[in-house]
Order: structure tokens, then sequence, then C-alpha cells
């Protein structure tokens, strides 16, 4: 038997079919490879070549080609921004709703704000009243213990017989 001069690890030809035949092997559900997640822009350019460029007279096919698709890049990246735009004018929406919102809630607070001034002066005069009447009570209260305090003077009436006396006389 003749043996091949060349060691079977480096037969790149034979490796190419076993690494083929390994993947056969596996089963039908692939995993994902890494052209499943490239921009579809770069898969497959599904847009129409836009109306506002068309090609010259005498330009070789790769120029067109290599046009149209730079000219399809600009008018994705074109679209995009306007949907950024359509997509900004919602963000607008929504903080133009947020201020209205706001501002409702502003006046609601300076209703409050006034609410407790007016409670406060209420609360102020009704602690003043109160004052003015305990001063009155405990004004009331010391002439009371004064005239209960001191002894009175009460005139006696005379006896009747002092009476005649100071009649006489």
């Amino acid at each position: 038997m003749a043996q091949s001069t060349k060691p079977p690890i480096f037969d790149a030809i034979d490796l190419e079919r076993e690494i083929e035949e390994e993947f056969r092997k596996l089963p039908q559900d692939r995993e994902s490879q890494p052209s499943d997640f490239a921009p579809p822009s770069i898969r497959a350019p599904d847009m129409a070549m836009p109306d506002y460029v068309e090609h010259r007279d005498g330009a070789t096919e790769i120029g067109k080609l290599s046009a149209e698709a730079v000219v399809r890049e600009y008018e994705a990246a074109a679209k995009d921004i306007e949907a950024l735009g359509l997509e900004l004018v919602e963000n607008v929406k929504q903080c133009e709703a947020m201020s209205r919102e706001a501002l409702v809630v502003i006046e609601e607070l300076k209703e409050t704000a006034e609410r407790y001034r007016k409670e406060a002066k209420r609360v102020f005069v009704q602690i003043e009243n109160y004052s003015l009447v305990m001063a009155e009570v405990r004004k009331t209260c010391a002439e009371m213990r004064d005239k209960i305090a001191t002894p009175a003077t009460v005139e006696t009436k005379p006896k009747r017989n002092e009476r005649r006396t100071t009649q006489e006389g």
C-alpha cells in the first residue's frame, strides 16, 4: 500500500470536506448567523431608486450600481431623519400637555396657599380675641379678689338708745 507523503492534518481539501460533513450532520434548526443581525440596508436594498436622481448616459455599470447604492443609503437616512422629526413632534405634544397640566397644578397651588393665608389670619385673630378675653377675665378676677380680700366698711345702724342721745344733743 502506498501512503500519502503529506500528513493528513495538512490536507486542506480533506479538511474542508470533513467540516462540511460535520455541518450537514447538525440539526436543521440552525443558530442565528451574523448576517441575520445586519441592518436591512446592508442585506438587500429593497427600495427603488428615488425619483430625484436618474442615471446619466455613458456611466459604467459599476458607476451606476455604486451611485444607486449610495443614493439609497442617503434616502434611507433621510427617511430615518423624517421619522425622527415625527417622533420629535410627538414629544413636543407631550411636553405641551405636561406644561398645560403643570399650569393647572400651579393654579391649584396658588389657591391652596391663599386658603392657608386666610386660615392663618383666622387663627391669628381668634388667638388675639382669646387673649383679650383672658385679659378681661384676669382683670375681673383681680377686682373680685381685691373686693373679697379688703374688709368692707359697713355702717352699722345705731341702737335705739344711741339714736336718742344723738338726736337730743
